[in-house]
């Protein structure tokens, strides 16, 4: 019985260190598309905070101290690309997130349903709209469907990683 109260009690510290974390640090969240086969890239980007909320960033307009950009943090560091998009986010925007949440395409229709993906692509690039505000739109046109983030969470879809 005792054991079972030790076990629980960890558990709840856990969550709470982890709420911690996420309400005092900046959280960079990464669309990762592998639809291109090969190497994934990071396609969008963006920082949440407590303070700030949500802010897009474009992916290939922020870099490190050797020009190599956020799109590419697979290629700049094969054994730890979360490490190195934290080095970009430092260099470019002087943000220093400890927590990275990568959002695979399978995620992003699941969760805002049709093809969301295609969407943002015919906003931006056929409509010529900013990128961030093609997401906008994109993820507007649909109803954000929030039960399907704990089966993608479960699924690998959605990873969190800590850096």
């Amino acid at each position: 019985m005792k054991i079972g109260r030790i076990i629980f009690a960890i558990i709840i510290l856990i969550i709470i260190v982890i709420i911690g974390i996420a309400a005092t640090s900046s959280v960079l969240i990464l669309a990762e598309d592998e639809s291109e086969g090969g190497i994934p890239g990071v396609d969008m980007a963006a920082t949440w905070n407590m303070s700030g909320g949500f802010q897009w960033i474009y992916p290939g307009s922020s870099f490190n101290a050797e020009h190599g950009t956020l799109h590419n943090i697979y290629m700049i560091n094969e054994n730890n690309p979360y490490q190195a998009a934290k080095e970009i986010m430092e260099y470019t925007y002087n943000i220093s997130p400890n927590i990275v949440v990568t959002v695979n395409n399978n995620a992003s229709e699941k969760i805002f349903g049709g093809d969301i993906i295609s969407d943002i692509r015919q906003y931006d690039w056929g409509d010529g709209m900013d990128r961030g505000d093609a997401a906008d739109k994109a993820m507007s046109d649909f109803h954000m469907n929030y039960l399907e983030i704990p089966g993608c969470l479960l699924s690998g879809d959605i990873k969190i990683h800590f850096v």
